[in-house]
């Protein structure tokens, strides 16, 4: 009988295990969506529409990320997000600035997920990387930009979001994910002083994992 007893714990045992080695581990992103910056004047300016304004770009993110450990709660993982804003559109009162800009976030980050195994997965994401901002090489009205249009600066990202999981078997490889990232960053250049350093840059976007 405890023969018995014994197999039957060395199958479950071997069950289990191959059961946790065939869960995925490794996880590829694509989401879309859109970048927001808060406008900002432009300090010891009095003439009509002295703030410079950003457009909400259309931007896209492609993610990798890798489960590094599991628990019964979630998971903890190590994600690599690249956010493009390829068209920052600019606006202001006098003809200074760039008339757009384009920028590129790579930020390597942990991330904190809840309840994986259930439809709705929220996570948490911290980390940072660098940021790369290249200015337009025309003006918003007309004529050349001839001040500085390249800048590379450090970055701090927060993020927060949720993986829904497929009700259809054929699809259980994959999820629908809506997210939002703050990418803290210096500012890019355009031919103006706003007395900022850093700013916020907001990506809000959905779309779809892939889990192998």
């Amino acid at each position: 009988m405890w023969k018995f007893v014994a197999a039957g714990w060395m199958v479950l045992a071997v069950g289990n295990m191959i059961a946790l080695a065939q869960e995925p581990r490794n996880e590829l992103a694509g989401t879309i969506g859109r970048t927001f910056v808060s406008d900002q004047t432009v300090p010891n300016t009095n003439f009509f529409d002295n703030t410079v304004h950003f457009g909400k770009g259309l931007s896209f993110e492609v993610n990798y990320a890798r489960q590094l450990r599991s628990f019964d709660w979630g998971d903890l993982a190590i994600e690599f997000p690249a956010i493009v804003n390829p068209d920052e559109d600019l606006n202001y009162g006098l003809n200074q600035i760039p008339k757009q800009y384009n920028s590129i976030f790579f930020t390597p980050a942990a991330r904190i997920t809840v309840l994986r195994n259930f439809a709705f997965s929220p996570w948490l994401s911290f980390g940072g990387g660098v940021g790369h901002f290249q200015a337009s090489k025309d003006l918003i009205i007309i004529g050349t930009n001839t001040g500085k249009r390249i800048k590379t600066t450090g970055v701090l990202q927060g993020g927060v979001g949720m993986d829904v999981r497929m009700p259809w078997f054929r699809l259980q490889s994959f999820r629908f994910r809506v997210e939002a990232r703050d990418d803290w960053s210096g500012v890019p250049s355009i031919n103006v002083d706003t007395g900022r350093t850093h700013q916020h840059n907001y990506y809000v976007g959905g779309g779809m994992v892939y889990l192998f």
